[in-house]
C-alpha cells in the first residue's frame, strides 16, 4: 500500500485567484493529492488584496490557515511542520527567505520547493533581486520542483546547487473545465493579468485583428489593465474572472488565445495552465510560439501565430470542422496526461526517490524575526 503523507504547502495563495495563477494549480495538484489519501495543509500569509477577493474560502480538499507573520508562522505553527512527511515552499511566498530558513530550522521531512515561476526567478537570483529565494537556500531541498521543463532543469542543478530538479506543470481539474452549454458569443478571447511583457502580443494577436474585423467578436478578461488602455469598441472586458466562471467563458469561444511572458517564451517548456483549461473545454487555441510547446500540445491539435495576418486568416478560413477536430484532440491529449490527478501522482512517485544528503544549513533566523 502506498504511503499516505502529511503534506503542508507555503504559498502564495490558495484562497484567491485575483491576479494570480498560483491558485489555480495548487487547487489542483492537492485536490488530486487528497484523492489519493494524502492529509494536505495549506499555510498562506494573510494579506489585505487576497482577503478582500477570496474566492475560495473553505475548500474541501485540504486543511487551509492563514499566518500574519513569520513569527507567527514559527509560533503557531511550528509543531506541525516538525511533524510533517513532506513540506513545500511556493515562489513568491511574501518574505519568503525568511520563510524557508524558519521552515528549513523546523522541517524533519522532505523539505521541497515549488517554483511556479522558474525564468522570473532565475532572472531574479541573477541579478540579485529575489525577495522569495535566494541563492544559498537552493542546495536545502530535497526536491526543487519547477514549473519549467527543457534545460532550465540541468541550469538549476548547476548554476544554482540544486540537488534535485524536476518538472512539475500546471495541470487542470476535468470535473471544473468542461464544455457548459453556453452558446459562442465570441471569436477570440484572452484570459490573464495584465503584464507589460504579454501587452504587446496581445496588442498583436487580438486588438489588432479586432480593429481589422470590426464584424467579429472578441473579449479580454484579467485584472490590473492601465486605465489608459484603449480597446476596440468590438472587444468585450471582464475585470475579473474567479476560476468557477473559466469554463462558460472558454466555452463561449470559438478560439481563445494563449500569451506567453516573454522570460517564459526565453526558457522554452512552460506551459501556462491556461492552455490546459482552455483544452479540456473542448476550446480551440490559438498561442504564440516557444520552444517546448509541441511537447505539450503536438501540431494537430493547436494553432500557432506570431502576427495578426496568421490570426486573422484562422479566423476567416479555418472551417469549423478543422476546429473543432483540432480542439477534441487538444482535450483527449490534456485529459490523458495533466490532470491533478496525474500531476498529483507524479509528485508522489518522485517523491519517493532516494534523498541524496542535505547540506549543512546557513540560516539568517534572525532576520527571519
Amino acid at each position: 500500500m502506498t504511503k499516505r503523507f502529511d503534506i503542508v504547502f507555503l504559498g502564495l495563495s490558495l484562497s484567491s485567484s485575483w491576479g494570480n495563477g498560483h491558485a489555480t494549480t495548487f487547487r489542483g495538484l492537492l485536490k488530486g493529492l487528497h484523492e489519493l489519501g494524502h492529509r494536505i495543509t495549506f499555510l498562506e500569509r494573510d494579506v489585505p488584496w487576497y482577503a478582500s477577493h477570496r474566492d475560495l474560502r473553505d475548500p474541501d480538499f485540504c486543511t487551509l490557515r492563514y499566518y500574519e507573520t513569520t513569527n507567527d508562522l514559527r509560533r503557531t505553527y511550528a509543531r506541525c511542520l516538525q511533524q510533517a512527511d513532506v513540506v513545500v515552499v511556493g515562489s513568491f511566498v511574501p518574505e519568503g527567505r525568511a520563510v524557508i530558513d524558519i521552515v528549513a530550522s523546523l522541517c524533519t521531512g522532505q523539505f521541497c520547493f515549488y517554483d511556479i515561476d522558474t525564468p522570473v526567478t532565475l532572472a531574479k537570483l541573477a541579478a540579485n533581486d529575489c525577495d522569495y529565494i535566494c541563492r544559498r537556500q537552493i542546495p536545502y531541498f530535497d526536491v526543487y520542483f519547477s514549473f519549467t521543463g527543457g534545460p532550465t532543469l540541468a541550469r538549476l542543478a548547476a548554476d544554482f546547487g540544486a540537488r534535485r530538479a524536476e518538472p512539475l506543470y500546471c495541470s487542470v481539474d476535468p470535473e471544473r473545465h468542461r464544455r457548459t452549454s453556453d452558446p459562442i458569443c465570441w471569436d477570440l478571447g484572452y484570459l490573464g493579468t495584465y503584464s507589460s511583457d504579454r501587452q504587446a502580443t496581445l496588442d498583436a494577436l487580438l486588438l489588432e485583428p479586432a480593429r481589422r474585423m470590426p464584424d467579429r467578436r472578441f473579449v479580454v478578461a484579467g485584472s490590473q489593465f492601465p486605465s489608459e488602455t484603449v480597446w476596440p469598441s468590438n472587444v468585450d472586458r471582464i475585470e475579473h474572472l474567479p476560476p468557477a466562471d473559466h469554463a462558460a467563458f472558454y466555452s463561449r469561444q470559438r478560439y481563445t488565445l494563449n500569451v506567453t511572458r516573454s522570460s517564459m517564451i526565453a526558457a522554452g517548456w512552460s506551459p501556462s495552465v491556461r492552455l490546459f483549461e482552455a483544452a479540456a473545454c473542448g476550446t480551440a487555441i490559438i498561442s504564440d510560439r516557444w520552444t517546448g510547446l509541441d511537447s505539450f500540445f503536438p501540431t494537430a491539435t493547436i494553432n500557432t501565430a506570431g502576427q495578426a495576418e496568421e490570426v486573422i486568416d484562422i479566423l476567416s478560413r479555418q472551417s469549423d470542422r478543422v476546429r473543432l477536430a483540432m480542439a477534441k484532440r487538444a482535450r483527449a491529449t490534456i485529459l490523458a496526461s495533466h490532470t491533478g490527478a496525474a500531476r498529483a501522482r507524479e509528485f508522489v512517485s518522485l517523491l519517493a526517490r532516494p534523498r541524496s544528503a542535505r547540506p549543512a544549513l546557513d540560516l539568517d533566523i534572525e532576520s527571519a524575526a
